[in-house]
């Protein structure tokens, strides 16, 4: 199923979308797959490569030392490796901050380091927060995010393999697994816990349920984001092997949602007989038959520098590497329109703490999103 064809109007926005940017090499990487930046340092940018490196890019300069080094605890390929890192919203004077691993098991670690320097970890404050196991190489999720509450959201995949075979119906509409989902907890042990769930989560308390979960019915959410004006949540959630999906929820509906995977790969049937209890369709999809293989989520532009993007939200895919930009809607998006721009090997999109926005490669660019 793909999209309606535009209205007039809207062609007129997706024109204007599609104008006046360009893309800016910031540094060469090895196979990086994340970027992000700490609340308020605007000097610096944290590369996450997938390996297991950390790389800070310092004034414009990419320092030869590594902020962290943890190539000898991951195990990386394909896609595993080490996934993302998170700065806390206190890191300025705490220095705490998580990263989200494959281990050498195959298993999903978060893990809680402490900063040395600006520019240097201490990797030996390592403390496990969570770790869950994974009999799969694929699907691991990986991205960490403190959300606009604080909070820290965490990107799980199904557990891997196809169809999410796992269990009686599957990992993602099971409320007492923990992967096919979205995570919220806060990190910080307390009371001999590694990490606290928040009684506001939906499913806190509840029977048979595990707390942690915020939304569920996802297959792999590579990387989803929140809008820094309106704190509004898009997911980029992987399809199986038609379509690539894009979910996008207001302010707070996402709490308990279900986005309706296994049952529903996009807004298509994929398991008869099946169901998602009040499952949340995507707004946009992209087909496998128009070379789509895997969606790289996105952000929501807030940089006034790119005044044709500002508001819209930029994604693309894997294998595609084009650039697209849309104004996100419920029930669905509207003025999708290609920015120009082609990032091969399309890893993931980033921010900085100014809000600009960047554009990964795998084979190793990383490109900053600039007005032409």
């Amino acid at each position: 199923m793909t999209d309606p064809p535009p209205a007039p109007q809207a062609q007129e926005a997706q024109a204007s979308a599609g104008r006046g940017v360009k893309l800016v090499r910031v540094g060469a990487f090895e196979s990086p797959v994340y970027l992000t930046a700490p609340r308020g340092d605007r000097r610096r940018l944290f590369v996450v490569e997938q390996a297991g490196r950390i790389m800070v890019v310092r004034g414009g300069r990419k320092l030869s030392r590594p902020f962290l080094d943890i190539r000898d605890l991951v195990m990386a390929g394909g896609e595993q490796g080490l996934l993302s890192v998170a700065f806390a919203p206190d890191y300025a004077s705490t220095g705490r901050f998580y990263v989200y691993y494959t281990d050498r098991q195959g298993d999903q670690r978060i893990v809680e380091y402490r900063r040395a320097t600006a520019d240097r970890a201490d990797e030996g404050t390592a403390r496990l927060v969570l770790e869950m196991p994974d009999d799969e190489s694929n699907h691991n999720g990986g991205l960490l995010l403190f959300g606009p509450d604080g909070l820290m959201y965490v990107g799980t995949g199904d557990g891997g393999g196809g169809g999410d075979e796992h269990g009686r119906r599957g990992n993602a509409q099971d409320l007492g697994s923990l992967l096919g989902k979205i995570l919220r907890i806060d990190p910080r042990s307390a009371g001999g816990r590694p990490y606290r769930i928040p009684s506001s989560n939906p499913f806190a308390g509840r029977s048979g349920a595990r707390g942690e979960i915020y939304s569920y019915g996802l297959r792999n959410p590579w990387r989803f984001s929140f809008d820094r004006r309106t704190d509004d949540l898009s997911i980029g959630d992987v399809g199986q092997n038609e379509i690539e999906e894009v979910n996008f929820v207001r302010k707070g509906r996402g709490r308990g949602a279900n986005f309706g995977w296994r049952p529903f790969e996009g807004r298509t049937r994929f398991r008869d007989g099946e169901d998602a209890p009040g499952h949340v369709p995507p707004v946009i999809e992209r087909t496998h038959s128009d070379k789509w293989c895997s969606i790289t989520g996105g952000v929501i532009v807030r940089d006034r520098n790119l005044p044709g993007l500002l508001g819209r939200y930029v994604f693309g895919d894997f294998c595609k590497g084009e650039v697209l930009s849309a104004a996100l809607r419920v029930p669905r998006a509207r003025s999708i329109a290609n920015t120009g721009l082609k990032v091969g090997a399309l890893s993931s999109f980033g921010e900085d703490a100014s809000g600009r926005v960047y554009a990964l490669s795998l084979e190793g660019p990383v490109f900053r999103l600039a007005r032409r």
